[in-house]
């Protein structure tokens, strides 16, 4: 397992002073890239060797939103690595052990040249470890979106969306959904958030929110305006 200390930013705070859902995700996010680079098998090693982890699920369980100024630690152990995919949990707690999140994803290596996935490298095995996985439901690699539906305004893809591999970072799907929901006046506090990624959105792409609305949440396909989708977020209370 590889844990990092942290404080909880008045940058990373929502409105009400807790931490923003795009801040948790990049948290998470954070501690995976940081063990990455403990290990010396980094940004700069997977460049050298052309590929780059992807994910392709979350499922992240808030028990309560830690608040400006909070301590906080921040833990992530691989629990799978099986031929071309890896299970990876995350946790932020207190120090004191108290748990805020729970978070358990699914991810694959992509060879940046040959432009398609592969299997794990040797060197990424490193990784593997005998912690178990968290005790949450398993993660669901596709999620169905059907029914009717409320799109919001489109929104072009800028720099400010992007991450080291030139496309959309996985915590900015999470935040154009919440945008969407809160275009439509319909925004509230999810417990439970799931994400399916689809396809890389890139710079200049057009995302067309669909806004799926249910009684205990809300399912949000980012689509590209036509048949296509980049991601599939839904939350729920």
């Amino acid at each position: 397992m590889y844990s990092f200390d942290g404080r909880v930013r008045y940058s990373e705070c929502d409105e009400d002073g807790r931490l923003s859902l795009l801040g948790l995700v990049n948290y998470l996010q954070d501690c995976s890239t940081f063990q990455s680079q403990s290990l010396d098998i980094g940004l700069d090693f997977m460049a050298a060797h052309h590929f780059a982890w992807f994910i392709s699920a979350w499922q992240i369980e808030i028990d309560e939103l830690p608040r400006f100024f909070d301590p906080i630690v921040v833990s992530t152990w691989a629990y799978s690595m099986r031929r071309t995919q890896a299970g990876r949990c995350f946790t932020i707690s207190s120090p004191e052990g108290r748990t805020y999140v729970q978070a358990d994803s699914l991810w694959f290596v992509y060879d940046t040249e040959a432009k398609s996935p592969v299997r794990i490298p040797e060197s990424q095995l490193a990784y593997a470890e005998d912690t178990p996985r968290l005790d949450l439901p398993p993660t669901k690699r596709k999620l169905e979106v059907e029914g009717p539906y409320r799109e919001t305004r489109p929104v072009t893809i800028a720099e400010q969306h992007l991450d080291t591999n030139r496309h959309v970072n996985n915590a900015q799907y999470i935040q154009l959904a919440c945008d969407a929901l809160e275009e439509l006046g319909e925004a509230f506090e999810p417990r439970r958030i799931c994400v399916q990624y689809r396809q890389m959105a890139l710079l200049g792409d057009l995302v067309a929110p669909r806004v799926h609305r249910w009684q205990d949440g809300a399912c949000v396909d980012l689509s590209d305006g036509g048949e296509r989708s980049y991601a599939v977020v839904r939350l729920s209370r």
